[in-house]
Formats: C-alpha cells, structure tokens, sequence
C-alpha cells in the first residue's frame, strides 16, 4: 500500500503503477458489467416483487464497505499526506454517512412513509445527493491527484490527525445538513416521485443528468490521469454509478424494477472490489512491512557481528607478534641476569623484540588492505620467500615446542598478491600446527612445508602431525566463530580463507595419515605480459 523510501519520496496507490495483471483484471470486470448491463438495459422498466428488507440489507452492506474504505483511506492518509487520497476518503464517508437518513426514510423500509419525518421527495433527494457526492468526491481526487505527486508532502503527525478531524467533521455537519434539507424542507424540493412507487420522469431525467454529467467529467479527467491500480478501480466505479443512474432515473418509472434492483447490485459490486484493493494492499504493505524489520535486524545483528569480527581478528593477530615480544623480553633478562650475561644471546632477542615489533606494525596495515581494495595492494611475490620470512619469524617457537621442519620448496613463478598478507597466512597456519602438536605427547612433531606448481596454479602444502580435526568439522572449520581450539576464537582461519580468496585463491583443508592435517594454499600465478 505504501512504502517509505525516505523523508520526501513515498510510493502509495496514488502513484503506485498498475501492473498488467491488474489491469487486465479491471478489464475483465467491466466487460462483466457491461455485459450484464446489456443485458438488463431492455428490462429496465419490467416490475418486479417488491422487498421492503432489500433496502436496509443493501445498504447496511454499503454502509460498512464505504466505512471500512474510509477509514484505509484516512489510514493512508495520515501515512503519506495526499489531498487526493483525503478527498476520496471524504467521499466514502459521506457515502457510509448518507445512506444511514436513506435507507431510515425510504418508504416501506422501517415504516410506510420512512422515518426522520420523511416526506415524499426525500429519500429520492438522498439518493442523488449520495450519488453526487461520490462522484464529486472522485473528481477531486482525479485533479488533486496530479498536483500530489508534483510536490513534496512533508506533515507532522498532529498536522496530518487535524485534517483528517476536521474533514470527517465537515462531512458529518454535510450530512446531517443534506438530511435536514431533504425531510424538513422536503415540500421545498422539485418533485421526483408522484408517489411512493412510480417517477416523475422529467425532474428524474434533469437530476440524474446533471450527476451523471460530474460523473462523466470525473470519468474523463480520470482516463487521461490514470496511473495506479487504485485509479483503473475507481474508473471502474464511475462506469458503475453511470450504469446505476442509466438504469434507475432513465430507464426506469418505478421503484422495484429490474432496473432498480440491478443499478443497486452494480454498485454493491464495485464498492467491494475497492475495498478488497485496499484490504489486499495493507496486505502486501504489512508483509512488506515485516521483510523490511526482519532485514534491518538482520542487517544490525551482522554489523554487530561484523564489529565484533574486527576487534577479535585485530586482537587475534596482534596478539602473535605480542605474544613473541613477551618471551624474547623475558629470554633477553634470563640471560642478562646470570653470572656471565650472554650478550650474543641477549643480542639475538632483542633482534627479535624489533623485527616482532615491525611484524606488529604490520599487522595494522594488512587488515586495512584485508578491508580495502584487493587489487591495489598487489604487486608480484615470490611465494618461497614468503614461507621463509614466516617459518623465520616462528623459529624460536618451532625449537622450543621440538618440532622439526621440513622443508620441500621447488622453485615457482610469481604471484600477484600482498606479500604481508600471505605471510600472515603461512605464520597462522603454522601457529595452528604448533598449537595443534603442542597437545600430543611422547609423539614426534614434524611440520613440513611442501610448494610445487600444479598447471596454472601454485600449491603450498602444510602438514603436521597433531591430532587432526573430527572429519565432522572439517567442512566447517574456514567459518567465522568456529574454532577447534579450547580458547580459539574462531577467527584465525576464517581471516586465512578471506585473504586467500582477495587473492583469487582457495584454502583447503584434509586429514593427513596416520594423523593431522594438511593445509593447501591455492594461488593463481602472475600472468606476465606478453612481448
């Protein structure tokens, strides 16, 4: 029904398009009443029993439609500010209104000469007013419906409940004054009927031509503004009231005719299909609606989630080289602090401390690059020197946990890529073996290191011989979150996979025999250009 795109720009049945499906909808329908208007249009005049429940049934049905509608419309109005959609929702509350003194004062209906001290004339009178009004009230919304969607409706929300208050209250004060004039100033009126029954064919004839004369203005201006679905049904309605008006006041002399029953039903009809438009549109706008909140939530939890993944991947890679920081500074007072202070040793971990302390700084700028524009950090590396930068940054962790390296390196073309971010991810795949090996005991741990090239592709393989990964996890282990390790945050192969594939690459991990794991890096190498 409606959708707020934004503060200025608001879609609702003003200006919503009609799609095919509903337009060939309309058309089905009004080929249907002018089928059956064909049909009963020679029959008009024939007389037919007379049912003095007919009249209340009817209109008790029109009263409810036209009130519902109403107050969608009013609805629609107070969520997208629209003269035209006002105008229209005035009009079928004067219709719900007004049927209310003319079916109380239609003769036979509740008493034989109608309440409200109704006089001859004066459910006749009610009756066109109703049909003016409504036609009158589609008129409006046809000329104001233009200048809605030329400009931009900005109300508060008191401003938007004034109007639709001080609209109803016109319409009701309309009412209760149209009432007035038809009962009480009944002997003042032209004459329409001679008696309870049969017309007065002339003053019938001038009335009824002078509102089907609005209607067919509101018809035309209609046509040549149509636009939304909501439009094609109103026009619907016009060809309705014309049909209703042709049946009833031209060709027909008395009341409880096949005319007179037929005009009633045609106008059933359409006030029906109206309200079912708007009912269905409220619809789609609530389920609309409820996609749009389901999205946001969704849309606030990954952001969330997404914040939550930067601190912990920035804390889970800083936390390395801080990590080896620690233990060369402690390494660096062991040695100073004995008798005879081992100054080469003291030296080589303090080497250390600065070339961790450069890894940590580093860190910094390759998840901004992680984040950033993949391409424009690529330059060509050479995958073997990778390895040995990251197998050197762990030297001191591989000899203090007893793991023996293999190492199994041929020689490869270049790769296009970042070469901080691939050593990152050889120095966690590593990190992860070690940590993985660290739980095994009285086994030998050995991590080998293996490169080779594979068609287009280069291939680093890296296997340990820890306990391996429950063959369950292992399609799951690259996720974000999941994590095999105790303290794990589930963070460190899922930013490995993310690198790997803003690289064009693919990481894989399998089982290795009798136990572990083996990691694959696969990366595309470096097209060098031709000539």
């Amino acid at each position: 029904m409606t959708t707020l795109l934004s503060d200025e720009a608001v879609i609702s049945p003003v200006n919503l398009p009609a799609t095919p499906k509903q337009r060939q909808l309309v058309l089905v329908v009004a080929l249907l009443l002018f089928v059956a208007f064909g049909i009963a249009l020679p029959f008009a005049d024939k007389p037919l029993p007379q049912f003095n429940s007919f009249i209340p049934s009817f209109e008790a049905v029109i009263f409810i439609n036209a009130l519902i509608t109403a107050l969608l419309l009013f609805a629609q109005y107070s969520i997208a500010p629209a003269r035209a959609i006002l105008a229209l929702a005035c009009g079928y509350f004067f219709t719900a209104l007004i049927v209310i003194p003319h079916a109380l004062t239609f003769p036979g209906a509740f008493t034989a000469s109608g309440l409200l001290g109704a006089g001859l004339q004066s459910t006749a009178w009610l009756f066109f007013f109703w049909h003016f009004g409504t036609a009158a009230a589609i008129l409006c919304y046809a000329f104001l419906k233009a200048n809605d969607a030329n400009r931009a409706v900005k109300q508060r929300k008191a401003t938007t409940r004034s109007a639709i208050d001080w609209s109803m209250a016109i319409v009701v004060a309309l009412v209760c004054g149209l009432t007035l004039i038809a009962t009480a100033g009944n002997r003042f009126l032209p004459v329409i009927f001679t008696d309870t029954t049969h017309l007065f064919r002339l003053h019938s004839l001038i009335v009824s031509v002078f509102v089907m004369s609005v209607a067919v203005l509101a018809l035309i201006v209609l046509w040549l503004r149509r636009h939304s679905v909501l439009d094609y049904w109103l026009i619907l309605v016009i060809c309705a009231l014309l049909q209703e008006q042709t049946l009833t006041a031209i060709f027909s002399s008395a009341r409880f005719s096949l005319g007179f029953y037929a005009g009633r039903a045609f106008s059933l009809l359409t006030s029906v299909f109206v309200l079912i438009l708007l009912l269905e549109e409220f619809v789609k706008l609530y389920a609309r609606l409820a996609r749009s909140t389901a999205m946001l939530s969704r849309e606030r939890d990954n952001k969330l989630m997404n914040l939550e993944a930067m601190a912990a991947s920035i804390a889970h890679e800083v936390r390395q080289p801080l990590a080896a920081i620690n233990m060369n500074g402690r390494a660096a007072l062991r040695f100073l602090g004995r008798e005879q202070p081992e100054l080469d040793e003291v030296r080589s971990s303090l080497n250390m401390i600065v070339t961790d302390s450069h890894r940590t700084s580093e860190v910094f700028d390759n998840l901004r690059a992680l984040f950033g524009k993949a391409e424009d950090s690529h330059c060509p590396v050479d995958v073997n020197k990778v390895i040995a930068a990251a197998l050197g940054a762990l030297d001191r962790d591989l000899k203090d946990h007893d793991i023996t390296t293999r190492l199994e390196l041929t020689q490869l073309p270049l790769v296009a890529g970042h070469e901080g971010q691939l050593q990152e991810v050889v120095i966690n795949l590593v990190r992860n073996a070690i940590e993985a090996m660290n739980t095994m005991e009285n086994d030998i741990r050995s991590l080998r290191v293996k490169t080779r090239r594979q068609g287009d592709e280069i291939v680093v393989a890296i296997e340990d011989t820890g306990p391996g990964i429950n063959p369950e996890k292992l399609d799951h282990i690259f996720d974000a979150f999941v994590t095999t390790k105790r303290r794990g945050m589930g963070l460190g192969l899922a930013i490995c996979r993310m690198i790997v594939e803003r690289h064009a690459g693919k990481l894989s991990a399998t089982s290795a025999r009798p136990h572990g794991v083996i990691f694959q890096i696969f990366l595309p190498r470096m097209e060098v250009p031709a000539g």
